[in-house]
């Protein structure tokens, strides 16, 4: 009934009932969030670190969710592994190098017009400069003398600047080849590589991360028909307010759009400037502004309403968790981080709930589903399948 006192100099030993139990609770998560924010941060660190490594690879999961149900579909008309892997890859280079040489051809075919406008809209710049401030042609042409002798546009400059291109552009195209020969083992061989990810894991674990793992895997391949769907509407947006201005090029304008809608903030800034450029050079400055108006109007239509509204019901992500994810993934990773963040985030989130919820024990086409969805990383079920029984005069007596 009575405790006894602690006497002076006595050693203090703290009980686990001396502390509320509303500290213990504290504490017990608090350690946990520590230890699993401390794994997060390492692995962002790595990944930084390998970004020239990791960013190919993930490019590589994503073409490999986007080519998945096609190859998939080409498997069940028993088309060859090998062949089908094949036929996937030539599809997508094909359809790209398409679309940029009919970008290419259409600008070449105008190049001329294109040059000869440009130097009329600059002599008409001029000479509104000139009647506007009151300046002579030689005031104007030493102020932008003055103004690019700033740069010290030296024989340095020049070879530093090219020494620097040839760098960034040695990366792209290490990259590109990186991202394609990850996509090609990714369709070919996808099952056993999946198979060795699993075997990681401790045994009993291994058919919830298998269900897991499908059902984020179905979520990856939905964001990437979104992605092209947004890409599309992008595209069609800006080419169609383009073709009401009466402005040569569309095509081009449109297919450029659309590619570059894939590459997020640069891409969009990158095409709607050219199209702004397109209008300032063949109509002039009023038609260039109703261009950019139209530019800012879809790109805003894009970010706000279809990014989050379409993807995230598409992904099952919050429409704010989807921007809140673009903006942290830009903050760390810069644009890489603002393309991968959204999958990623979707990736996890269907993971996690998966796991939580306990679905894999009573879904059984999940089970035999194989790894990731129905994507080109499944080929069967995962867990082995029952051995007939022996013949009677075989068994064991």
């Amino acid at each position: 009934m009575f405790r006894r006192l602690r006497t002076p100099g006595e050693p203090t030993t703290l009980r686990p009932d001396d502390v509320p139990p509303g500290m213990r609770i504290a504490g017990a998560y608090a350690w946990r969030l520590l230890a699993i924010a401390g794994v997060v941060a390492v692995v962002i660190f790595l990944v930084m670190q390998l970004s020239l490594l990791v960013i190919p690879v993930f490019v590589g999961v994503l073409l490999a969710a986007l080519l998945g149900p096609f190859v998939s579909w080409m498997r069940r008309r028993r088309v060859p592994n090998g062949l089908a892997a094949a036929i996937g890859m030539l599809t997508l280079i094909g359809a790209v190098t398409a679309l940029v040489w009919l970008v290419v051809s259409e600008v070449r075919s105008g190049l001329d017009d294109l040059q000869e406008r440009s130097a009329e809209r600059f002599d008409e710049l001029l000479s509104w400069a000139a009647t506007t401030f009151g300046l002579s042609q030689t005031e104007i042409q030493s102020s932008i003398d003055e103004f690019f002798g700033q740069f010290d546009l030296t024989d340095d400059w020049f070879v530093n600047g090219a020494l620097s291109l040839g760098s960034t552009a040695t990366e792209i195209l290490t990259g590109a080849v990186l991202a394609l020969f990850a996509l090609l083992f990714f369709l070919l061989d996808g099952r056993r590589i999946w198979l060795f990810v699993v075997g990681l894991f401790p045994r009993t674990a291994r058919e919830a991360v298998d269900g897991a793992a499908s059902a984020g895997w179905r979520t990856v391949t939905e964001f990437a028909k979104v992605q092209i769907f947004v890409a599309f509407v992008d595209a069609v947006g800006i080419g169609l307010w383009a073709l009401a201005l009466q402005l040569p090029l569309v095509l081009p304008i449109a297919v450029a759009v659309f590619l570059g809608s894939f590459v997020p903030i640069v891409g969009a800034v990158v095409t709607g400037s050219l199209a702004v450029i397109i209008a300032l050079i063949y109509a002039g400055p009023l038609p260039a502004l109703l261009m950019l108006v139209g530019v800012l109007v879809v790109q805003q239509i894009e970010g706000n309403v279809l990014q989050p509204l379409v993807m995230g019901s598409a992904i099952k992500v919050h429409p704010l968790a989807v921007v809140l994810a673009v903006a942290a993934g830009g903050f760390l990773a810069g644009i890489p981080g603002t393309l991968f963040a959204v999958p990623i985030v979707a990736f996890f989130n269907v993971f996690v709930r998966y796991i939580a919820m306990g679905t894999w024990r009573t879904d059984p086409a999940a089970l035999a589903a194989g790894p990731p969805g129905s994507g080109p990383l499944s080929s069967g079920p995962l867990t082995p399948r029952a051995s007939p029984p022996p013949p009677a005069d075989k068994r064991p007596r």
